[in-house]
């Protein structure tokens, strides 16, 4: 009795064949690697899901942008242009700009959280292409740009502010702006990979996008300005940009800023994009 269960033992615990192994490990073959654009949709997908799991973050694009509107339209509008309903009509594709251009830093802070919680050395692992975690976060975050985008023109109208361009130009206008926003945006990436906190990439961002955005033609004509302020203001990428969108939504086709905007969007792409990726794998 002893003997036959000793043996039995010894079958039960015999070792087992490479041959035999793979084939129980590998039953299937292996899934083809996901492209490129498989990838980024992927992780855009997952920066939705936290915003649906968490919807508190979408209060600096529904909130912030109506109290912006609200408060520069009735504080300079009767001021600068007589009344708020006829500063609104060069404020609104302005401000529009000025606040999703300064919700882009978002990016950079939520690459610096996943860093310090570690997320990205799970990525690092995947056999997936090195780019689409950056691209994710960025086509996440185009969705929060259209939204702060409907949201002020929502508010915009009601407070009498009326497109010429109609139903086309201010589509126009808003793809113009999430184009420019999302190259923008590569500039946070580098500082959420470059900086050690989430308050740095806040501080220094802000320090970045406030003199940009303000010295600008957002709220009044440069021709008001004096020379020297005037050279800056002139040549800044947001003053082109404001006026491309203004233009769109005014009914008209500002070739020479819409050129210029794309421009400095494709510029920001070309010098941050491999930046950050050379930070991302360095890391």
């Amino acid at each position: 009795m002893t003997i036959a269960t000793s043996t039995e033992t010894t079958k039960e615990l015999a070792p087992v064949s490479t041959e035999s192994l793979a084939a129980l490990l590998v039953a299937k073959e292996r899934p083809p690697r996901p492209s490129a654009l498989s990838a980024s949709l992927t992780f855009g997908w997952r920066a939705i899901l936290k915003i649906k799991h968490v919807p508190e973050q979408l209060f600096d694009v529904t909130a912030f942008p109506v109290m912006m509107v609200l408060m520069y339209t009735y504080l300079f509008g009767g001021a600068l242009a007589g009344s708020p309903k006829e500063y609104i009509q060069f404020l609104l594709p302005g401000i529009l700009v000025m606040s999703v251009v300064m919700i882009t830093m978002y990016t950079g802070v939520s690459v610096n959280t996943d860093i310090e919680k570690g997320v990205f050395d799970r990525f690092r692992s995947l056999p997936i292409w090195r780019p689409s975690t950056m691209v994710g976060y960025l086509l996440g975050d185009a969705l929060r740009y259209t939204i702060a985008s409907v949201v002020m023109l929502a508010v915009g109208v009601s407070l009498g502010y009326r497109p010429h361009g109609g139903a086309g130009g201010v589509a126009a206008g808003i793809a113009l702006l999430v184009a420019f926003s999302f190259a923008f945006s590569w500039i946070w990436t580098m500082f959420g990979l470059l900086l050690r906190t989430e308050k740095s990439v806040m501080g220094v961002s802000m320090m970045v996008i406030f003199p940009l955005t303000f010295l600008s033609n957002v709220f009044v004509d440069p021709r008001t300005m004096p020379g020297w302020l005037q050279a800056f203001v002139n040549n800044s990428p947001v003053t082109h940009l404001a006026s491309a969108v203004r233009g769109l939504m005014g009914g008209e086709w500002p070739t020479g800023e819409i050129a210029w905007s794309l421009g400095w969007a494709a510029v920001f792409v070309l010098v941050f994009g491999p930046v950050t990726m050379r930070l991302y794998n360095r890391k």
